[in-house]
């Protein structure tokens, strides 16, 4: 079995592969100060509670954009599984990358771009709700053409409430209307309905220098909240990464 990990400043999913199929996913929260036998312990634990011996993990391949966390990961791989990982770098990925610095493009914009290509008609733009709000370009040749990086909604809303002293969290759900009647609808509505004109301004404006018909794909844990306002979003996928993840370990196999 092949087991992927994407790891993010918020958030880390781990998912496992059975060949093509992917047959359990999770969604954890990063901690940087963990150690390789945190990781190792947790994730056996986690396999285990799906039945799943953890002697079957054959391969590993990790996105990972925390680097403090990624000698620990792959201490855990070593000692945990047996198996040297696969980290995600532009060196080694099955797309093209025109951009300016090839280098600075993060493995979890990489792998998004190769998984909606496997699924989606290019023209395309990835847009992945994460720790940023990110929007990865793939024009109709396959090749990453760049992008645009947002604050994430998380992000912006942990920045507002520290400066705010008389707001407070809220739950990140539509409101009825974009008028909110009190404080927590309020800010629910700028969180909605301002990230989904934001979608779809920054979508129009790519629309039209990539010159055509573009599919637009939505992804990370807060797509769906997004995606049920935002008009440009055509198709949420929620394991959109992991299957990039999967297909670039495949690449790799036959360089």
């Amino acid at each position: 079995m092949l087991l992927v990990a994407d790891v993010g400043n918020t958030n880390t999913v781990i998912g496992v592969y059975d060949g093509p199929r992917l047959v359990v996913s999770w969604r954890l929260t990063s901690r940087r100060e963990q150690t390789a036998d945190e990781y190792g312990v947790f994730i056996q634990a986690l396999l285990r509670t799906q039945g799943l011996d953890p002697r079957q993990v054959t391969d590993i391949a990790i996105s990972n954009v925390v680097p403090p966390v990624q000698q620990a990961l792959e201490s855990m791989c070593q000692k945990y599984f047996g198996v040297t990982p696969l980290s995600v770098e532009p060196v080694n990925v099955p797309i093209r990358l025109m951009v300016d610095t090839p280098a600075e493009v993060g493995p979890d914009r990489i792998v998004n771009a190769v998984g909606a290509l496997s699924q989606y008609h290019a023209p395309l733009i990835v847009i992945d709700f994460g720790t940023a709000t990110t929007f990865d370009c793939v024009n109709a040749r396959g090749e990453f053409i760049g992008g645009a990086i947002a604050p994430g909604i998380t992000t912006a809303v942990d920045a507002l409430l520290s400066r705010a002293a008389r707001l407070h969290r809220v739950e990140f759900v539509r409101p009825k209307d974009a008028i909110g009647r009190n404080t927590v609808t309020n800010i629910q509505s700028g969180i909605v309905y301002g990230y989904a004109g934001l979608v779809d301004g920054i979508v129009e404006r790519m629309r039209r220098e990539m010159d055509g018909t573009v599919s637009v794909i939505a992804t990370g844990g807060l797509a769906p909240l997004i995606a049920d306002v935002a008009k440009s979003i055509q198709h949420v996928n929620p394991d959109l990464t992991l299957e990039g993840l999967r297909l670039v370990y495949e690449h790799s196999k036959t360089r």
